[in-house]
């Protein structure tokens, strides 16, 4: 087989006028620069290739000059279609000027739609999208009056509504790797990701294209180890190798043993971040952190949460995962964002997108720029500004439960936090909860009638999204309902009894945290909601192991059901519930009795497939019970 080793100008020469172009990246992770520099030089002299269409998942730039934003040139790009759009806004801005054609669709679509095209399929059919900016029922996905309306349709399908998104041939794929070797395998041992590297270069090579990889070292031809090849030689037709400046492993680093996943960094090696109003917002949504539950955190706000968990000891008992594919460990920031340290694996973007469309996600938390009376939020808008959504569509429409986090107002909003307390010293010139957001990237309206618990935390107040609208469920210690909050939103939330948010998110010590989410006493495990006329039983993590156990349980459920003399339902958590053989019997004849005495309708939940399958066994010494994955579909079922 020839050598595929070529300069980055003759593989710059394999692109030529009206070709639809990929790219690998996910903001400075993997992103194939010395291949895009190649071609905005080629473009610079030859005035060739021209009129490309830009096709990629997720953003690839830092916010200025690398990246795409290489290819902004007049006449390069005439079409783009993408995910994220805030890391490249030289692209970004000539999209809202109406100079070239822009979509903005969900990252994880786009992912899935390499896999596609590469499969032959004529598109993406997906819900993900639905009753946003994207349905064409809305925008469909368009940045511009000038972009047509012919990548996106609603339809139905087996009797339920789905986005279908048009799969088009992709010409070249320009991706990353690590090493490869003379015949064109290629390894990816130190790059932070894996991305969609193999289906993009199957999607382009079954469209009749070429793939053009950008690595930082060459190998002897049948040297690399067979289960480290990430893109083999038969897919790839030339291979660039890169000087070090264009090939950093991301846009804040050049090189991190740790981000390869290959190494362990100490625990305990890097300092506490100081209490400031980021720090705030992030305990705050901390205290939402499922023990045992997989967790996704967005850019921006929550990506403090991480370091929060770190300092209360948590992250052992959850698994925190970003949407380009790292699982579990701690997630970078800033430009390294994507990135993570002490991983437990690092599979591709598609694979992590088929987990979350598909509703893995115990619990997501993610930025919150604008937020509205329904619910709706908005991160992908604002005027001339186009941030676009990547993965946030897809994560917000699918996770368990949502946690939106972002300062209560912008522009200029500085805060003192000081003995257990919050105080504005100068109020943000912009609003962020408004009469109505500019673009519906989440639907609240949809979260609503779904049943999906959906949260907005901010510095100096929570909100709940409730059937009838956004409600006022906490405030910080130091505010004022009617100064500090609501002479600043463009609507009246619903108000009835408002707690206080905890005095320890605004002290400058350790919580306690992981003491408060691993020892929750019967008070808190066993609770009425009035509102919605419901007992629910929190079993999550417990050990029911002797008969003070079963004694405990039971008497604070009579205690909190007994003065309503009338039978109420009831939704039971048992997520990593422990019931010991010894007392199983015992247990289902307790559950047994509270059923026949207090009990109308009981929907119980566990979202582990074995411990759904135990829990069942336990309880059919009496009856057949049904054990839900999910608290909003063990809730549904109340409701039929």
């Amino acid at each position: 087989m020839p050598n595929k080793i070529v300069s980055s100008r003759d593989a710059a020469a394999l692109i030529h006028s009206g070709d639809t172009l990929t790219t690998s990246g996910f903001v400075g992770a993997g992103v194939p620069d010395a291949l895009l520099q190649a071609l905005a030089e080629r473009f610079d002299d030859e005035g060739h290739p021209r009129d490309l269409t830009l096709l990629f998942a997720a953003g690839q730039g830092d916010g200025k000059d690398r990246g795409l934003n290489r290819l902004a040139a007049p006449g390069l790009v005439r079409r783009v279609i993408g995910g994220h759009w805030g890391l490249i806004p030289k692209l970004a801005s000539r999209a809202v000027a109406g100079e070239i054609e822009g979509y903005n669709f969900p990252q994880g679509v786009i992912s899935h739609l390499y896999r596609d095209i590469a499969a032959g399929k004529p598109g993406t059919i997906s819900h993900v999208g639905l009753e946003t900016f994207v349905d064409p029922d809305q925008d469909g996905g368009r940045v511009n009056d000038r972009t047509p309306r012919d990548l996106v349709d609603r339809i139905t399908i087996a009797g339920k509504d789905r986005l279908f998104y048009h799969a088009l041939p992709i010409h070249v794929a320009l991706l990353r790797g690590s090493t490869a070797d003379e015949q064109g395998n290629v390894t990816m041992e130190r790059e932070a990701l894996i991305l969609d590297n193999l289906a993009q270069a199957m999607a382009a090579r079954n469209s009749g294209g070429v793939v053009i990889v950008q690595v930082d070292q060459i190998a002897a031809r049948g040297s690399l180890p067979t289960r480290d090849v990430v893109i083999p030689a038969m897919l790839v037709d030339a291979v660039v190798v890169a000087p070090p400046e264009l090939h950093m492993q991301t846009y804040a680093t050049q090189y991190n043993r740790y981000y390869t996943g290959r190494y362990k960094k100490p625990e305990g090696s890097t300092a506490p971040s100081p209490l400031d109003l980021r720090k705030v917002i992030a305990r705050r949504a901390a205290f939402e952190l499922p023990v045992g539950g997989v967790v996704n955190l967005g850019i921006g706000m929550p990506e403090g949460i991480s370091d929060v968990a770190a300092e209360e000891g948590l992250l052992h008992h959850v698994t925190l995962t970003a949407e380009p594919g790292v699982i579990g460990g701690q997630p970078a920031s800033g430009l390294d964002f994507g990135a993570a340290v002490n991983t437990e694996a690092i599979i591709a973007q598609g694979n992590q997108f088929d987990f979350y469309d598909g509703g893995g996600l115990d619990m997501a938390c993610l930025g919150m720029a604008e937020a509205d009376a329904t619910g709706h939020v908005n991160v992908s808008r604002f005027g001339p500004r186009l941030a676009g959504a990547g993965g946030f569509i897809n994560i917000t429409q699918n996770a368990r439960n949502l946690v939106f986090a972002g300062s209560f107002t912008a522009g200029g909003l500085a805060v003192q936090i000081s003995d257990g307390a919050l105080h504005i010293q100068s109020e943000g010139r912009a609003r962020k909860f408004g009469a109505a957001v500019e673009q519906i990237t989440f639907s609240g309206t949809r979260a609503a009638r779904l049943g999906q618990p959906v949260l907005y935390v901010t510095e100096r107040c929570v909100f709940r999204l409730d059937p009838d609208g956004v409600r006022l469920i906490e405030v910080a210690p130091g505010i004022d309902i009617d100064h500090d909050i609501l002479a600043h939103m463009g609507f009246r939330p619903l108000i009835d009894d408002v707690d206080v948010m905890d005095a320890r998110i605004f002290t400058d010590a350790p919580m306690g945290l992981r003491d408060d989410l691993l020892s929750l006493g019967m008070a808190r495990r066993i609770h009425f909601d009035a509102d919605r006329d419901t007992l629910f039983i929190n079993l999550a993590k417990m050990d029911i192991r002797s008969q003070r156990d079963l004694h405990d349980i039971k008497s604070r459920v009579e205690t909190v059901l007994g003065p309503l003399n009338r039978k109420v339902n009831v939704v039971v958590n048992y997520d990593q519930t422990r019931i010991d053989d010894a007392v199983a019997s015992d247990w289902a004849e307790m559950v047994g009795d509270l059923e026949s005495r207090l009990y109308n309708q009981v929907t119980r939940y566990a979202t582990s497939a074995f411990l759904r399958r135990k829990l069942g066994q336990t309880l059919h010494h009496r009856r057949r019970a049904t054990i839900f994955d999910s608290e909003r579909a063990a809730e549904a079922a109340l409701r039929r």
